[in-house]
């Protein structure tokens, strides 16, 4: 790695490799949280309509812009477009409705979260509509393909909504049919990245494509120890005995050997903690030097471990099959 950012097709835009994610912060910290990590030096931040956190997010970005820390056009921030927000009807909508939550006028970056449209919620029914559809007990899709959605992401480009578009939790099959319709192609997949689960072949294709990659749950299982079996049982990454040894051998912590790990791929990374000394080893990476027989001995750990598998939440869709 010689550059502490990735540029992204179309725009040549400059996104930072060290990010800063929202998902799972209380509305409560959100604010100081996101205030706190522009001072400390981030300058992307990676939220969602599903993280219900927005609006609180949006005034600790704003407050750092109101005091002089940074200047708008310094800041990184990606958003993504929810689940029930699919059809071409509720596109636009969904996005203005994001930006104003946040307090902006533009994204630099917006994502289709999961290739899923589900029936469509409206926001002053449920805000953040979540997965089920009022007291269904199963998924209501909609009869949204997804070429129709993207076309409007496109629109939201053109009205200067958003400066890129990209995609979460895409496969390569759901890839290839995109950018066989595509206008404007996707600038980044974001996908569930770390050590147990690298996901060469999917890296690979798609950084081949001029598709950048931004992995998150860089730590493995630790998110997910109150959502899912799989995050309760399975051996921590952050306290793994290879990772511990290398971080030793550095005089690191070992969650950032994980984030190093990624950044080694050309691979953005978007931690996330209310902790301030967390949040500054999370973004002390540069100065990390991982040999090639530490990143062996990191790759020894793949066993093919998602986390955040649709399956896992008692959804019954393998999207990743």
């Amino acid at each position: 790695m010689t550059a502490d950012y990735l540029v992204l097709n179309r725009t040549g835009d400059k996104m930072p490799l060290r990010g800063f994610g929202v998902w799972k912060i209380d509305k409560k910290d959100a604010e100081e949280t996101v205030y706190n990590a522009i001072k400390v030096g981030y300058r992307l931040f990676d939220g969602a309509c599903d993280y219900g956190n927005e609006v609180e997010v949006g005034r600790g970005v704003n407050k750092a812009i109101n005091e002089g820390l940074v200047k708008r056009e310094d800041l990184f921030i990606v958003t993504k477009l929810w689940n029930t927000f699919h059809s071409k009807k509720h596109v636009a909508t969904a996005c203005e409705r994001q930006l104003k939550d946040w307090g902006l006028e533009y994204f630099d970056l917006y994502l289709i979260h999961f290739p899923v449209p589900l029936h469509y919620v409206d926001p002053s029914v449920k805000y953040p509509p979540e997965w089920y559809v009022a007291d269904a007990k199963t998924l209501t899709y909609e009869r949204s393909p997804h070429h129709e959605c993207w076309a409007e992401m496109e629109k939201l480009v053109d009205r200067k909504l958003t400066r890129n578009i990209g995609i979460a939790n895409f496969n390569v099959q759901t890839i290839l049919d995109m950018l066989a319709y595509a206008r404007i192609k996707p600038a980044v997949l974001q996908v569930e990245l770390h050590p147990y689960l690298p996901q060469r072949r999917l890296v690979k294709w798609v950084q081949e494509q001029d598709i950048q990659i931004t992995a998150y749950s860089s730590f493995g299982p630790s998110s997910y120890v109150d959502l899912n079996e799989s995050g309760k049982i399975s051996q921590s990454l952050l306290e793994h005995k290879t990772v511990s040894s290398l971080a030793a051998k550095h005089n690191v912590t070992t969650g950032q050997i994980l984030l190093r790990w990624a950044l080694d791929r050309n691979v953005a990374v978007i931690p996330k903690t209310v902790n301030e000394d967390r949040m500054k080893g999370n973004f002390d990476l540069l100065s990390i030097k991982l040999d090639s027989e530490d990143n062996k001995a990191l790759d020894s750990l793949e066993n093919g471990q998602r986390f955040n598998d649709l399956m896992g939440y008692g959804f019954n869709l393998p999207i990743f099959d």
